[in-house]
Formats: structure tokens, sequence, C-alpha cells
């Protein structure tokens, strides 16, 4: 049986929690915290989460545990048989990624654990996510999901990205992001509906307090 380590509060683990609950692929959860020790870096090369246990040994990034998911398990298809169809599913993960997550992600301190940014790069996550929003509406077709009537690995992206990109503008840049593109706002109703992300809330609620705690200890 496969082994999702790490946390119910990443949200990078959240998204490869939700493509295998929604093939339907059995799973063990184990807690697992990203660090520099040599039992962590033993496991994950860069130290981070989630990581994939298989027969074959371990898998870290999420995009390509994504993919070997994908690759290897029967169930629901996260991504589209045809060649271009499926290149721009992976297209629209690459733009997630690095055009709103990680800048978001930039200001994840002051948004979620009271720790200041810097004015500079603020500044900077503001511009990145802007432009990374007016990507996402032009290139996605919301329609109703961004790759088109199927549910996608670039839904599963989006929705553990676009909700903490919105957050921080809201939290720190002052900024509604979802009026920059009115379609992710209804595309992330639409996915908070999805029955399988019911669970993956509780389980994150449920891990935050501990989470929280550990944070302020490392503070």
């Amino acid at each position: 049986m496969l082994k999702l380590h790490g946390f119910p509060v990443s949200n990078y683990y959240n998204m490869v929690k939700l493509a295998l609950l929604e093939k339907g692929v059995p799973f063990e959860e184990v807690q697992f915290f990203s660090g520099q020790t040599s039992q962590t870096l033993a496991v994950s090369p860069r130290g981070k989460v989630p990581v994939l246990e298989t027969e074959h040994g371990f898998l870290s990034e999420t995009s390509v545990i994504l993919e070997y998911i994908e690759q290897t398990q029967s169930g629901k298809a996260l991504l589209p048989a045809d060649p271009f169809a499926r290149a721009k599913v992976r297209e629209l993960m690459k733009e997630i990624e690095l055009y709103i997550e990680l800048p978001a992600r930039s200001c994840y301190g002051e948004a979620f654990f009271g720790m200041p940014t810097e004015p500079l790069i603020k500044e900077k996550a503001r511009t990145e996510l802007l432009a990374g929003f007016a990507t996402l509406k032009r290139n996605g077709r919301f329609a109703p999901y961004l790759a088109g009537s199927e549910l996608t690995l670039a839904d599963v992206m989006f929705v553990f990205s676009v909700d903490l990109a919105v957050a921080v503008g809201k939290k720190v840049l002052n900024l509604d992001l979802l009026a920059e593109c009115a379609e992710a706002g209804t595309l992330l109703a639409k996915l908070g509906e999805n029955g399988h992300m019911a669970k993956i809330q509780a389980d994150k609620d449920a891990a935050m307090p501990a989470f929280l705690e550990m944070m302020r200890a490392r503070k």
C-alpha cells in the first residue's frame, strides 16, 4: 500500500491526498514534518513534504508524486488522454505553482503565523500575484473546471493554492485577488463542494492547534 508522509496542514500534502481520494487509491497517512535532520533527509532529499512511499522507495516533489500516481494507479483519470490537452493541464499546474503559490508563500508567515514580512517582499508578491491571476484568467477555461469539463490535476493544485493566495491578498496585501478573476472564486466554491474536501478540511482543522503550537515554539 502507498504511504503518504506529511501533515494535514500542508497544502502540498493535501494536493496529493485529494488526488489519491479522487482516484480511490488505498493509502496510509504517516505524520512527517519538514526539516534537515539526518532522519528526515533520508526520506526526503530536500527535507520537504509531502513524500510518497512506494514499494520501490520514496518520492518527493508534489508534481512528480502526482504524475507517478496518475501513471501507476487505476481509478478516475486526472489527466486527459489527448497529448495536447494533457500538456495544457501541466501548463496550468506550472503557472499556478510558479506565479500564484510561490509568491503567496513568501507572505504566509505574516498571513497565518504573525511573522512580519519585509515591505519589498510584499511588493514583489503583490506584483507577481496580480500577474499570476491575470495569467490564470487568460489560460483557464473554467468550463466548469480549470482545464475543461472534467476535474484534473490542475484543479487539485488550484484549490490548495488559490485559496491561500486569496487569504494572503486580503490579510497582507490589502488586495482582493478574486476581483481580478471572478471565475476563480466560482471554481473555488465548486471544488469546496467536492465530497473529499470535507474530510481533508476536517483533518486539517484537527491538526491545526498542534501545528500552530509547533510554529510558535520555532519562533
